[in-house]
């Protein structure tokens, strides 16, 4: 079983987060969109230690009622960060509503993540901002993100870390268990993200750090889900013209 330290890999991130912006954006605030889940609560949390609490702003976009939002609210309150909140509800709306074809479940799923990451680079236009993608390796693993929509950003903190690793993260940062072991929900159906993968986190992070998981069938499913979604992961191919 491999050894994971969360007090220095914290450390390390806090000084890879500092370097990248006096690298890339001096003087730039932290833009991260706040969804109340424990990877936006952790990236903005790690931002704050890097960057101060006046160079994070959180930008929370609810698509129409969201009946968890309090963990958004409640965390740019302990985290004492600037926000501001922009509902999607409508324009999903019309966008759906301006495309003159029957939209499937793959449309109608990934729209919403591609609007906010719209928002989220408007927003740091305005404010001077660099974006901060949320997502971690576990998700990626398995291709639970959306392709320019929450897979986009600046800067990914936790691009090379799972779920286990990230909830370590947030426990050495000091955050309310709240905002670590907030049950994530899709935000569409009301399922949980474990219920749509069909295996847990743990079995997941295990196979991934490892290579142990005893279930062969859960193992096929996540070997087929990490093959046809490394297209997500890899920089787009391109043509090369040569002279």
């Amino acid at each position: 079983m491999y050894n994971f330290d969360a007090k220095k890999v914290t450390q390390e991130l806090i000084q890879w987060i500092k370097d990248y912006f006096e690298k890339n954006g001096k003087g730039c605030k932290a833009v991260v969109g706040i969804s109340g889940g424990k990877d936006s609560s952790i990236v903005a949390a790690l931002c704050k230690e890097a960057l101060g609490k006046e160079n994070v702003y959180g930008v929370l976009m609810p698509q129409g009622q969201q009946s968890d939002i309090d963990y958004s609210y409640k965390l740019c309150e302990y985290l004492g960060i600037d926000y501001c909140e922009i509902n999607i509800g409508d324009t999903v709306k019309a966008l759906h509503n301006s495309i003159p074809l029957e939209l499937n479940n793959v449309a109608v799923t990934n729209i919403p993540a591609r609007i906010r990451m719209t928002i989220l680079y408007a927003v740091s236009a305005v404010v001077n901002g660099r974006v901060a993608n949320t997502c971690n390796l576990s998700e990626d693993w398995v291709g639970y993100v959306t392709k320019f929509g929450d897979g986009a950003g600046d800067f990914s903190p936790l691009a090379d870390l799972t779920v286990t690793e990230i909830k370590q993260i947030g426990r050495e940062l000091g955050l309310p268990e709240m905002f670590i072991e907030k049950t994530p929900l899709d935000g569409l159906t009301g399922k949980t993200d474990e219920d749509i993968l069909g295996f847990s986190y743990e079995v997941l992070d295990r196979y991934i750090r490892e290579g142990i998981c005893e279930d062969r069938e859960l193992k096929e499913k996540i070997d087929r889900l990490h093959k046809a979604n490394l297209h997500k992961l890899q920089p787009m191919p391109r043509y090369s013209f040569s002279l």
